[in-house]
């Protein structure tokens, strides 16, 4: 099966801070991969680069067998590359609605029926369309910042540390509900986390990130069976 994703050699920096230092990985379709480590060894600098916020200083990202490496960010969203950023970044001033409106203005076809259709996968926002996003929990935040992604209609969604400052009983309705997603929407997922339960209950494998360098890969058995040590090292 050929690859949805295909990172080689892939190297980023800040300013004259080298952060990615050739990250080489794939992702098949419909494939749910963790990318697991601690802050600052470039987890987010990675989502940043796959999605076009910051600039590759070397290597290649395929997406769908197109070289996107250079492409600015509203032709990867086209493509079908969606990114959920850390910290959410929802617009804390318009409506939960008016949220998921403007992530329908990114989607290839502004199609006002896909909102119902995402929204299907998330009751508890359905009764908060009229709530300001700024009012409404962190968890809810991110549910919101999910769903607003998914108005985009992506084949890959790019999912930065979903669980940073959420409630345990909404970290297990975000787990229900991506692994939903998976079947329903035959969604492909790339995860960046730190919380091990969180990334071991939704990932088919799970690559250990270290100073900008991919160290390993563990399995789902591996996983399943507790071996974890690589990639949390």
């Amino acid at each position: 099966m050929n690859a949805l994703l295909d990172v080689e050699g892939l190297r980023a920096s800040y300013g004259r801070v080298p952060i990615l230092m050739g990250v080489d990985f794939t992702l098949a379709p419909g494939e749910y991969l963790g990318i697991l480590g601690h802050n600052g060894m470039g987890k987010t600098t990675l989502m940043r680069t796959l999605m076009g916020h910051l600039p590759a200083d070397a290597g290649a990202v395929r997406f769908s067998g197109t070289d996107v490496t250079r492409l600015p960010i509203h032709q990867r969203a086209r493509l079908g590359l969606g990114l959920v950023p850390q910290g959410r970044e929802i617009f804390s001033t318009l409506s939960v609605r008016e949220n998921l409106r403007m992530g329908l203005a990114s989607a290839p076809k502004e199609d006002p029926r896909i909102i119902d259709d995402v929204l299907a996968d998330f009751p508890r926002l359905v009764r908060l369309l009229d709530r300001r996003g700024g009012a409404l929990s962190g968890g809810e935040q991110q549910l919101l910042a999910l769903a607003r992604c998914l108005c985009t209609r992506p084949k890959l969604v790019l999912l930065d540390e979903p669980t940073e400052g959420i409630q345990p009983s909404i970290i297990e309705e975000i787990i229900e509900t991506l692994l939903a997603l998976k079947k329903r929407w035959d969604l492909s997922m790339i995860i960046v986390e730190q919380n091990l339960d969180f990334i071991t209950s939704l990932s088919d494998r799970v690559l250990g990130i270290q100073k900008g360098r991919i160290t390993g890969e563990v399995s789902r058995e591996d996983l399943l069976a507790g071996r974890i040590g690589m990639a949390a090292a």
